[in-house]
């Protein structure tokens, strides 16, 4: 298996040093730096060739939501997992809702950042088996293409992050189910998930505002007060 590259950038030296350390020994190649603007260097220099991005949200200079957004713009594929603090909730949604995969909370544990790392992998190095029974799930206007992974809606494509495309995937092979929080994150990020369900619910924002005709007012992913979600199949 090819050893998957990781860009960490975190300003604080004791921080990103333990997080270098722990990745080399999971058997990670990385490449860390210390402030955005050499992350920035790193990526352009280099594109394509990071799996996965650790990025700190508060630095001075280009700061962590910043390089986000630029990295998600220049690529859908590659994970990416915000660092930050207890009191950078709204940071964090924020870095959810401009692509970010996931969020790890300041002090964190190996295990704990090796698991998160893992997880996002595994989602970046997904692969279709070469013998599949059904390429594609049609429903209404939307069409799954589970061999290129992409969706289209009236037959234009969807630009969505791996961890969207998974639930929409999720959700187009359980039509009219009702689906609770707890399900979709356990089957997206894995049971040995160490956050909240809050992140289900941006990745849902994030979803409706690519494909619905109303965010507001969705018809297709619809909410379930007090439980999940389900995909109407009109």
């Amino acid at each position: 298996m090819d050893m998957k590259r990781v860009l960490v950038c975190e300003d604080e030296d004791s921080i990103r040093e333990f997080i270098i350390i722990n990745l080399i020994r999971s058997g990670y190649d990385v490449v860390s730096v210390n402030c955005g603007e050499d992350a920035i260097d790193a990526f352009e220099n280099a594109p394509n060739s990071f799996d996965i991005a650790l990025l700190d949200i508060m630095m001075p200079g280009v700061d962590g939501i910043t390089l986000c957004k630029m990295f998600r713009e220049k690529s859908p594929v590659m994970g990416i997992i915000m660092l930050s603090a207890k009191t950078q909730e709204m940071d964090k949604i924020t870095s959810l809702m401009n692509g970010a995969d996931d969020y790890i909370t300041k002090p964190f544990s190996i295990s704990e950042l090796i698991a998160r790392v893992d997880a996002v992998c595994r989602r970046v190095g997904y692969s279709v088996p070469v013998v599949q029974q059904v390429s594609t799930i049609t429903s209404g206007p939307f069409t799954i293409n589970l061999k290129s992974r992409m969706v289209y809606k009236n037959d234009s494509p969807i630009d969505l992050t791996q961890v969207e495309y998974q639930i929409m995937e999720f959700f187009l092979k359980n039509p009219n189910t009702a689906l609770d929080r707890s399900c979709i994150l356990n089957h997206i990020w894995g049971d040995s998930y160490y956050g909240d369900d809050k992140i289900v619910d941006v990745n849902i924002r994030r979803i409706r505002m690519k494909i619905e005709d109303n965010p507001s007012e969705p018809k297709y992913i619809i909410t379930i007060w007090g439980y999940g979600y389900k995909w109407a199949s009109l």
